[in-house]
């Protein structure tokens, strides 16, 4: 966690309330998590669920891995301090989407559990739905799509601190929901996460 460095900052509350918020768009803020391997389907089933929200007249926000690292997170590495202080800025980020009554789509490899655990503990604290999704596939399924030919250049040395070749991946012990997107199809994937979301409240069943 990030240490406090300005003094004499204040919590500035307003008059219209989260609950306000949830009412006008008839809906309740959350974040979607979507960790795992690069080219496991993270961004491919955020963005499908990101249009099936949006058929249902439903407002949510994709946070992405690569986009966000080409703006507010532009003067971030792959370090393991790095990619801690990725995450936990992603996790500041999503929570203020939350608390304006969004459904944040927040696709990130984010490989260490306790970074994840992190913005868990932080969304929890402020009674806000944190969904952890661990789109799950082996290495070799990852490596054989390989979208931007980013394992190629690891296993030849091009790319450092590489996840899955020679950085670790933490797999979740408690995610909410485990998609194998190997073995489903992406409508299948989507439909579980809409049944997820309507079994907590976060859009009309």
């Amino acid at each position: 966690m990030a240490d406090q460095k300005a003094t004499n900052v204040h919590w500035h509350e307003g008059d219209i309330t989260r609950d306000f918020r949830e009412k006008l768009l008839g809906q309740k803020g959350a974040t979607i998590w979507f960790t795992g391997l690069s080219g496991s389907g993270k961004s491919t089933v955020a963005v499908a669920l990101e249009g099936a929200l949006y058929e249902a007249k439903r407002l949510s926000y994709r946070l992405d891995g690569d986009n966000v690292r080409l703006g507010i997170n532009k003067n971030l590495g792959f370090s393991a301090e790095d990619r801690t202080e990725n995450i936990r800025r992603i996790g500041e980020i999503a929570k203020l989407f939350v608390d304006t009554g969004v459904i944040v789509l927040s696709s990130f490899v984010s490989p260490y559990r306790a970074d994840r655990d992190t913005v868990r503990a932080l969304h929890e604290e402020a009674g806000m739905d944190f969904i952890e999704v661990f789109v799950d596939v082996p290495l070799e399924v990852a490596e054989s799509r390989d979208p931007k030919g980013l394992y190629k250049k690891a296993r030849a040395g091009e790319i450092k601190n590489f996840t899955g070749i020679d950085d670790p991946y933490e797999a979740p012990e408690k995610a909410e929901i485990i998609l194998n997107s190997h073995e489903m199809s992406l409508d299948e994937e989507v439909d579980v996460l809409l049944a997820e979301l309507k079994k907590r409240g976060i859009i009309p069943g």
